[in-house]
């Protein structure tokens, strides 16, 4: 469900004006903005110079008009220049922060290509992850080794023999020591 039905739009924005919304009507594809589809769509508009940003989103209509956008790249004719506008996040009115459109700034890929991108993903997997280095709970991992667990406990002790008989020892459990 990570399509959309719903009508989308953009607006891009550049150092010499902005195209306005345009809605993006003819795919390459049969159907636009299906689950793990990638889509290519043809925008006229003035030369606008160096992007900066972009604003994407839907009208929310239709069924299943909630749309998960992981990113936009728009390939600029003239210059031969690629801008990668990272979103990785829902345009849902009942996922993630309610939002159904998104303004999105180009990632500096000068830099380090992919920084902005790896950074997202850091956030993405904390925010996955997070839940199970709550204070109380304790981190085991299984090793192939001693056909034990290795243990590190509430109060930051390690045990790296493992108890073979350890109760927990078919649960996986986390805590971070601070």
């Amino acid at each position: 469900n990570a399509g959309t039905e719903a009508d989308v739009y953009i607006s891009v924005y550049g150092e010499r004006g902005d195209t306005g919304s345009r809605q993006l009507l003819r795919s390459q594809k049969p159907k636009k903005f299906l689950k793990g589809q990638t889509d290519i769509f043809a925008v006229e508009a003035v030369h606008l110079g160096h992007l900066y940003k972009i604003v994407i989103g839907h009208n929310g209509l239709g069924s299943g008009n909630g749309w998960f956008l992981d990113k936009v790249v728009i390939k600029d004719p003239i210059t031969n220049l690629d801008y990668t506008f990272l979103c990785h996040r829902w345009l849902d009115q009942g996922q993630d922060d309610g939002n159904i459109a998104r303004e999105l700034i180009v990632i500096d890929t000068s830099t380090f290509p992919g920084r902005q991108e790896l950074a997202l993903k850091r956030e993405e997997t904390w925010a996955a992850e997070k839940w199970k280095f709550q204070k109380g709970n304790t981190l085991q991992f299984y090793n192939r080794l001693t056909h034990g667990f290795i243990c590190l406990s509430p109060d930051c002790r390690v045990d790296a023999l493992g108890d073979k008989k350890n109760k927990y020892g078919k649960v996986f459990f986390m805590w971070m020591c601070r």
